[in-house]
């Protein structure tokens, strides 16, 4: 993972950390794997049985405790977090215990271990303990520059692949989904990513399925297939989904894909400043109620995007948040017609002053191919 490591953007986020700590009466905030501690140290942490903590007091100095064969995977920033190795003989949760020292309102990351939390619990029985999503959370909703510059990177990489698999470059007929699930995957790393997160592969009826499995089912001729898939790239994350028709297309699926498209447009359109999260999931909804399709739409409109692949904002009923310039999110709404077909059309998209900013820009038509 490439996430910068400028020690000047780490020193500003744990300034806005603690500002959000002292008007939430948060004494301390720890951090153990999840993206919340590279988001604030540049370093992310191996999901071991081994503790790495982040420290973060709401006055006094930041510690990460570490495993000591850990330590030499961390770049020492001694302007943004004091580095503590343990031992294998350590006790590393006592360690951590005297590093939070008397907090008595202690946040606590999402991803934290519970078999260290609860061990923590017995060294401060007197602590009340809060998420530390509520600190952290509206941080990293909001992307800086930087951020969307390396979004828009990788939204440009499966961007050229979605292009490739619209131009028939890639081989469908007579190959599994799996093969094509490994064919994505392979162009992905190609086009500069660190590691694939997803390559779902879906054909046919199994396009019904959001989040389909891509198996040994072969692709044939006059079927529609959908390709979701992204990665991460220098630590921020792509996602796409484009379907294509192997064949000529029947007119029926052409009339749903019309709706389809519509929506997502609609969707795109929605996302201006100062709207609701679950205003855009409504305008995005109504195109595909209106269409005929609203009991096979079955997931929320989008999910916001960054370090993570999902994460806050999310795009969904009952989300009263406002859209914020730098808000980053998928809309990606889908018609699902059990053992049928299915479909999904998807883009990234920056909340901006100037207007929602989609950063997938491959056509959004369903394509024939014979490939």
């Amino acid at each position: 993972m490439n996430i910068s490591h400028e020690p000047k953007v780490f020193e500003s986020r744990l300034g806005r950390v603690r500002a959000i700590m002292a008007e939430k009466n948060v004494d301390a905030l720890i951090l153990s794997v999840g993206h919340d501690l590279p988001y604030l140290t540049g370093y992310q942490a191996m999901p071991l049985e081994r503790l790495t903590l982040l420290i973060v007091p709401r006055d006094g100095t930041t510690s990460m405790l570490i495993p000591r064969l850990e330590a030499p995977r961390v770049v020492d920033m001694p302007s943004v977090f004091t580095l503590v190795p343990w031992s294998e003989t350590d006790d590393p949760v006592a360690m951590a215990a005297r590093l939070i020292g008397g907090a008595r309102t202690i946040a606590v990351g999402d991803q934290m271990w519970a078999r260290f939390l609860v061990e923590l619990l017995a060294h401060l029985p007197s602590a009340t303990y809060t998420r530390a999503v509520d600190i952290v959370g509206p941080l990293r909703r909001v992307k800086d520059a930087a951020e969307i510059a390396a979004l828009q990177r990788a939204s440009a990489a499966v961007d050229r692949i979605a292009a490739q698999l619209h131009a028939g470059d890639i081989a469908l007929i007579g190959c599994t989904e799996a093969q094509v699930s490994a064919e994505l995957s392979a162009r992905i790393i190609a086009e500069g990513h660190d590691k694939v997160n997803f390559a779902i592969v879906a054909a046919g009826e199994n396009a019904a399925s959001p989040h389909h499995h891509a198996g040994s089912r072969v692709i044939r001729e006059g079927e529609i297939v959908l390709c979701d898939f992204g990665g991460t790239m220098a630590g921020y994350c792509s996602d796409i989904t484009r379907c294509v028709y192997v064949g000529d297309i029947p007119a029926d699926i052409a009339d749903a894909y019309a709706v389809l498209k519509s929506a997502q447009a609609t969707g795109v359109a929605a996302g201006k400043i100062g709207v609701s999260c679950e205003s855009i999931d409504a305008a995005t909804r109504e195109v595909i109620v209106a269409g005929g399709y609203g009991e096979y739409f079955v997931h929320r409109t989008g999910h916001g995007i960054g370090m993570e692949e999902h994460e806050d904002p999310y795009i969904v009923q009952g989300n009263a948040t406002l859209l914020e310039a730098g808000h980053a999110y998928s809309v990606e709404p889908g018609i699902y017609v059990p053992g049928k077909w299915g479909m999904r059309l998807e883009d990234i998209v920056v909340a901006t002053t100037s207007g929602p900013l989609s950063l997938n820009n491959t056509s959004h038509e369903l394509v024939s191919v014979v490939a």
